[in-house]
C-alpha cells in the first residue's frame, strides 16, 4: 500500500502533538494491527496447506454418507 505525501504529512504532524504516553499507545496499536494481519495470513496459509491432506482423509467411500448431512 502506498501512502500519499499529504496523508503522511498530516499523520506525522498529529503524532508530533501527542504526549510520549500517547505515542507509545499509537505504536502499540499499529503493532497490534500488523500482528492481526500476520495472524490472518498464517491462518489462511495453514488452511490452504492442510486442504489436500484433509481431502485424502475425508474423501472416501466410508464417509460419503455424511456428505449429504
Amino acid at each position: 500500500m502506498t501512502i500519499n505525501n499529504s496523508l503522511e504529512t498530516r499523520l506525522i504532524e498529529k503524532v508530533k502533538k501527542l504526549s510520549w504516553e500517547q505515542i507509545q499507545q499509537v505504536e502499540q496499536f499499529i503493532d497490534s494491527l500488523n500482528a492481526e494481519k500476520t495472524e490472518q495470513q498464517l491462518i489462511l496459509s495453514s488452511t490452504k496447506l492442510s486442504e489436500s491432506v484433509f481431502n485424502k482423509v475425508w474423501d472416501n467411500p466410508e464417509d460419503a454418507v455424511y456428505d449429504d448431512l
